[in-house]
């Protein structure tokens, strides 16, 4: 019952999304703050990047979504939030229904297929896409060779931003301590691990210290920490636990769900260390209240 039940809450959530007045993202971008484009190497051009909002952006932390396309435009890059864009459909996969996950991947190639470039500023949803999407479909199908076309074009922010867009310094400000945490998907399906580091190490003012079992897991796993809560509150609670012995002012990551996780237990325990996505830091977004902080 339990996979059926997270499963359609998914796919409404997903349905919603384009049907509706599109992701939050895109509304807001439109009437806020129009694409401008900021070339970093003269006389290149510019790759068009579609950006994959992902659900808890862009229900939970906008401000994460803005602080990327500002990082990718300041790369040189094109942006475009296409307002079709849905649930990745992770949730509905990894609880086994792989029907709805093939319906919303279908929705996602189509929404993204133009665009040279597809980047995430989530590892678990860019490994999603990335890792997850081609084996959805029969080999040697035509919906195959468009899951694998949009696979080797996808990306996580970061790693885009150093890997593809060469980045190795950004124009930010962060007078404190930070330590960072490696979320599971982005480490082990997408390879990011010294790419975030290295672009923190360039922040004005920011000392970086390295958290004891950064790769460990905080228990948040998607659907894993509803499935198995008291197993998942035992892992978060060792994970915040050495987080606080680091000293640090700031615990930075790349993926939302799990900074929600880490900032939640942090909270509950009356902890003063803040919370911030790495996108929020490397593009100097300071006036945005930390993750589970009052605005």
């Amino acid at each position: 019952m339990f996979p059926a039940f997270l499963s359609a809450i998914m796919l409404a959530l997903a349905t919603f999304l384009p049907h509706g007045n599109g992701c939050d993202l895109c509304s807001l971008r439109a009437k806020e703050r129009p694409i401008t484009v900021r070339t970093a190497i003269p006389n290149m051009a510019s790759p068009r990047v579609g950006f994959f909002v992902t659900c808890l952006v862009d229900l939970f932390r906008p401000s994460v979504g803005f602080a990327a396309v500002k990082l990718l435009e300041d790369a040189g890059c094109s942006v475009e939030v296409p307002a079709l864009q849905t649930c990745c459909g992770q949730p509905a996969f990894n609880t086994g229904d792989r029907s709805d996950t093939i319906k919303i991947a279908r929705d996602v190639i189509a929404a993204f297929s133009d665009f040279d470039y597809v980047v995430v500023p989530s590892g678990s949803c860019g490994g999603m896409i990335k890792s997850h999407y081609p084996e959805l479909f029969a080999a040697g199908t035509p919906e195959r060779a468009k899951a694998d076309a949009l696979s080797a074009k996808t990306y996580e922010l970061i790693s885009f931003l150093t890997d593809v867009m060469k980045v190795s310094t950004v124009e930010a400000a962060s007078p404190a301590t930070d330590t960072y945490h490696d979320s599971c998907s982005g480490l082990r399906e997408l390879g990011v691990k010294e790419q975030p580091r290295r672009l923190l190490r360039s922040v004005e003012g920011l000392k970086l210290v390295e958290l004891t079992d950064a790769e460990v897991c905080c228990g948040f796993g998607g659907t894993f920490c509803v499935k198995y809560p008291e197993i998942s509150n035992t892992m978060l609670a060792k994970k915040v636990k050495r987080i606080t012995a680091t000293g640090a002012d700031t615990l930075i990551a790349g993926d939302l769900g799990c900074l929600m996780n880490m900032a939640g237990k942090l909270k509950r325990e009356g902890s003063p260390i803040h919370v911030r996505h790495v996108a929020e830091v490397l593009a100097g977004d300071t006036g945005t209240a930390p993750i589970a902080e009052a605005e």
